[in-house]
């Protein structure tokens, strides 16, 4: 399939939504990117991007994004941490799907992408998770998800042409938000949680954006879910060695029982909220720490795409190379 308007990304300004305006951009694709209003848009001018500002909890802001020969719509707008009760993430994770779902479906969009968590799958059961698992979220986060993506299932069996993309931990560059973050700067973190062999799945933030349009482009598959990950599941404490050493940071060698992480990530989280902060280890986050944490990633791979950073050693060597770079710039 071919498209010829304007891709419309939502959540524009956060994380992953910058990489997917930054891709499309790059491939000479007209985009609107769009975001909650802010001052610096310079990200955007620089790519020669249209910027509207608009609320996905303001449903009155959110026609002007349809102006215009609108045909692709990426949404990634979203609150994206384990911290946030499910009171403040239901007007957008929630609330936000059904505003953004009823006007792409009133204007006959060709293509809706949107993009989840495989935090609604819930805790580990001992297989990598598949698209078709059962969905048992086991937080408020997870929760806000499920319920955003029963939105996009709704709106589907109306006639919006739509897919869903499930990615894990995401990191890479200009991660804030999420255990990611963990492996995308500098942190604190100078321990090793529990025995440190739990298994993990991450996936590049790049690799998120190129999955996207990649899906976008693939003709009958309107209604199917995909997870997205790397092909490489290293375990905890290889991944946190590993950054310490991308980013010149203390490796860490003292490994803390779970309980005491638990404990120690509860008085973190309240001192940060009182900076109006996300901690660098939240306390919903340790509850997975107790199991390994791996996703299937065939079906995604199975429509012939190619992921850029299959393996997490060499993309965090990468990560450290252009790390580097910009510290001695």
């Amino acid at each position: 399939m071919e498209y010829s308007g304007i891709s419309l990304v939502t959540g524009a300004a956060g994380f992953m939504g910058s990489h997917v305006v930054e891709y499309l951009a790059k491939k000479g694709v007209r985009v609107r990117a769009t975001a909650r209003p802010r001052k610096d848009i310079s990200f955007f001018e620089k790519l020669g991007v249209e910027y509207v500002a608009a609320d996905l909890t303001k449903p009155e802001t959110l026609p002007q994004l349809f102006e215009g020969e609108v045909d692709r719509v990426f949404h990634l707008g979203a609150i994206c941490n384990l911290s946030t009760p499910f009171k403040d993430l239901y007007p957008t994770n929630v609330a936000g799907v059904e505003h953004i779902t009823k006007l792409a479906l009133e204007k006959k969009v060709k293509s809706f992408v949107h993009v989840t968590s495989t935090s609604v799958y819930g805790y580990y059961s001992g297989t990598p998770y598949k698209e078709s698992d059962q969905r048992h979220p086991e937080n408020d986060y997870g929760k806000s998800k499920m319920e955003g993506e029963n939105i996009v299932f709704k709106r589907i069996e109306e006639g919006l042409p739509a897919v869903i993309i499930r990615p894990c931990t995401v990191y890479g560059p200009r991660c804030t938000d999420g255990a990611g973050k963990a492996f995308s700067r500098p942190t604190s973190i100078s321990a090793i949680p529990g025995s440190g062999k739990q298994l993990l799945s991450n996936i590049r933030a790049e690799d998120v954006a190129t999955a996207v349009e990649h899906l976008s482009l693939k003709e009958g598959i309107t209604g199917e879910v995909f997870n997205i990950a790397e092909n490489s599941n290293p375990t905890l404490e290889e991944a946190l060695v590993l950054a310490a050493e991308t980013y010149n940071t203390k490796v860490p060698t003292l490994h803390l029982p779970l309980g005491l992480v638990k404990m120690i990530a509860r008085i973190d989280g309240f001192f940060s909220g009182l900076k109006g902060k996300i901690p660098d280890l939240e306390y919903e986050a340790t509850r997975y720490l107790y199991y390994d944490y791996v996703v299937d990633n065939r079906k995604l791979e199975e429509t012939g795409f190619k992921l850029q950073y299959p393996d997490f050693k060499g993309s965090m060597n990468q990560l450290g190379e252009l790390y580097r770079n910009s510290v001695n710039d």
